[in-house]
């Protein structure tokens, strides 16, 4: 399985917006779902955003609707999370994550057992009120 390393995390504020980025390495995204996972301090981790294989099928989670967009390039074996209008409730670590079991659904994301998702180290997320 492709080695998945997140980048763009940081310190923003409140309103402020962000793009995270998920690049693969020794093996390739482009045939898999995709998406994003979060876990803040002390709470269970969450799901965030997804995509299907070919990018033009997402999901989000309640709380990411209408605020972030999901997007990828298989061209660059990269996958995006862009999220606008950040709040202080959006600080937590970000993961990427693809199909471990070759789903291309978005779907294959959501209802995945963790064990069943490859995924990356995290990237940390600060957002100050």
């Amino acid at each position: 399985q492709a080695q998945l390393v997140e980048s763009g995390g940081g310190l923003v504020q409140a309103g402020d917006s962000l793009t995270l980025s998920c690049a693969a390495s020794g093996g390739t995204l482009s045939t898999v779902a995709a998406g994003w996972f979060r876990q803040a301090p002390g709470k269970e981790r969450e799901f965030v955003a997804s995509i299907n294989w070919s990018g033009h099928s997402t999901y989000y989670s309640d709380s990411a609707k209408g605020r972030f967009t999901v997007s990828r390039d298989n061209a660059k074996n990269t996958v995006y999370l862009t999220m606008n209008t950040l709040k202080p409730e959006d600080t937590a670590v970000y993961y990427c994550v693809t199909s471990g079991t070759g789903g291309t659904s978005f779907t294959d994301i959501v209802q995945a057992p963790p064990r069943n998702l490859n995924w990356g180290q995290g990237t940390q997320v600060t957002v100050s009120s």
